[in-house]
């Protein structure tokens, strides 16, 4: 009998976490669960302070922040990569330009990835990161060369911009910065 009760809140569980009607036979008992009933634990109300609103760059934006920071580079004549990235970090947009050696992708997100973590260009960051010891350097994923720029609205971090591919890391931030500047 225990085990029929837990097949039947297993069962009742799974399919109003799926969001679909499901009716089971369960060793002779039939279990039904409506989608339209939503499960026990979303009937909770969180209080305010409970829930946070993380704002991001949303597609288009990203998109067309790495288009122009492509033909920055481009018109500058190196072949580049661009990543931009959401808030939490997340690849939104990478563009790898004709000829951009293989290296640059990592790059360009590491360098998005650490600007995106900090809030800071990377080329500011990356004065602070000297001396023996435990550093930022240690933090995985990162990469504190110049060509990562945070994207930020009323001075909040929404996201990043890493480039990787021109022959210095403050032509990459120039091309990031251009795109960054599409943004405002």
């Amino acid at each position: 009998m225990i085990d029929n009760i837990r097949r039947r809140r297993a069962l009742g569980l799974a399919a109003g976490l799926l969001g679909v009607a499901a009716v089971t036979a369960v060793s002779g008992v039939t279990v039904a669960a409506n989608a339209a009933e939503p499960a026990a634990a979303s009937n909770v109300a969180a209080a305010s302070g409970d829930v946070v609103a993380n704002p991001s760059l949303d597609i288009d934006a990203a998109l067309r922040a790495a288009e122009a920071t492509l033909k920055a580079a481009e018109n500058g004549g190196h072949r580049v990569t661009v990543v931009i990235l959401d808030r939490s970090g997340t690849v939104q947009v990478q563009l790898k330009g004709d000829g951009a050696n293989p290296q640059t992708a990592e790059s360009a997100k590491r360098k998005a990835f650490t600007s995106a973590s900090f809030g800071q260009s990377t080329s500011a960051l990356a004065g602070r990161v000297t001396g023996t010891g435990a550093t930022l350097r240690d933090i995985p994923g990162t990469l504190f060369l110049a060509g990562g720029v945070p994207v930020t609205v009323d001075g909040q971090v929404v996201g990043a911009i890493g480039v990787g591919g021109a022959p210095s890391g403050e032509l990459d931030e120039q091309y990031a910065n251009a795109g960054a500047a599409t943004l405002r």
